[in-house]
């Protein structure tokens, strides 16, 4: 059905003061000279300029004829960033936060905190409607992967934290995992320790740990170490018999998963009678806040979350802004030494 004459000249008029060809207060042909161009009666081309009036668009000062209206200002849509964590009150994190609101806030970007399982009842055109751009911490690789894939087929800008996400095409800040569990391991053998084992908290590994347990892999090989711990022992794991695992291998010390598996592991041996350090060094990975206060203050390797999160931030913003995709981005870690270690 073709378009009624009317709206073919409200659709030019239009287009021609949205591209400037017809700025604010400038003058639009009459009604007279509508109607020789596009060869319609003035009562056709009257009533495309009442339409135009009608809808605040163009003003008419009478025997002058009719003119561009000035145009309110759109109100500019609040700049928002979503920024997802596996739960919102996960003591294993630490706090990114702290690095990404003074960045967000010196762009103007209002930051919408929420769990992973916002994604659950999200479609992808409903974040993309809501929302600039994303920090999503992968807590699973594999969770979600429906909806971040379509928010790649938008080209909708998200930073990955943590994990790498082989799968999809965005740029990940994650600490340097490796070196952390190569790190960790060295201090112990430097302080005379042979036989040090690795302590996991689950058996499914996610690709942080598979990282820090190769760099402690890594790490006994260079030291030629007459011990490690390999993925087949079931009992290396916090909430096995773990403390039997370590009496029947010697082991004087330990890397563990995290700082919370090292803190449950120092209780554990607490209850066993076991001296921390005296009998048993332990180390831990985060610096969570809960790691200097436990007594013995833990031995740590220090991920920089503050550092991680202005890192994701600036990342981020850049894409939003100018369209740049980052690359992938490795932070460097750092040991914290405190009371749970002392030489072999």
């Amino acid at each position: 059905m073709s378009k009624p004459l009317y709206k073919k000249i409200i659709d030019d008029l239009l287009n021609a003061i949205e591209t400037g060809q017809l700025p604010e207060n400038a003058q639009l042909p009459t009604e007279k000279e509508l109607s020789q161009t596009y060869n319609v009666s003035r009562i056709t081309s009257k009533r495309a300029l009442t339409e135009l009036e009608s809808q605040g668009l163009i003003y008419r000062i009478q025997g002058k004829g009719s003119y561009v209206q000035k145009q309110k200002a759109k109100k500019k849509k609040v700049s928002r960033i979503l920024f997802l964590i596996p739960f919102v009150n996960d003591l294993s994190l630490g706090n990114f936060n702290e690095g990404l609101a003074p960045i967000t806030s010196e762009h103007h970007y209002e930051v919408i905190m929420s769990s992973a399982e916002f994604l659950i009842n999200k479609q992808a055109a409903d974040i993309i409607e809501d929302f600039d751009g994303m920090i999503y911490y992968a807590h699973n690789t594999e969770d979600f992967l429906d909806t971040l894939f379509e928010l790649s087929i938008q080209q909708f800008p998200v930073i990955i934290l943590d994990k790498k996400i082989h799968d999809l095409p965005y740029p990940t800040v994650q600490s340097d995992n490796f070196s952390g569990g190569a790190m960790a391991t060295n201090y112990l053998a430097a302080q005379g320790h042979q036989r040090i084992a690795y302590i996991f908290g689950e058996p499914t590994l996610p690709q942080s740990v598979r990282q820090r347990y190769l760099g402690y892999i890594h790490a006994t090989k260079e030291q030629h170490l007459s011990f490690h711990t390999t993925l087949t022992d079931k009992q290396a794991f916090v909430d096995a018999d773990v403390m039997a695992y370590l009496n029947e291998n010697a082991i004087t010390g330990v890397v563990c998963e995290n700082d919370l598996v090292a803190i449950s592991l120092m209780n554990q041996a607490k209850r066993a009678n076991i001296d921390i350090p005296i009998q048993l060094s332990v180390i831990g990975f985060d610096n969570i806040q809960a790691a200097s206060l436990i007594d013995p203050a833990l031995t740590t390797i220090a991920q920089d979350f503050k550092g991680m999160g202005k890192l994701a931030g600036t990342m981020l913003i850049e894409w939003i802004e100018n369209h740049v995709i980052p690359a992938d981005q490795q932070v460097p870690v750092k040991q914290i030494i405190r009371n749970s270690t002392k030489e072999n």
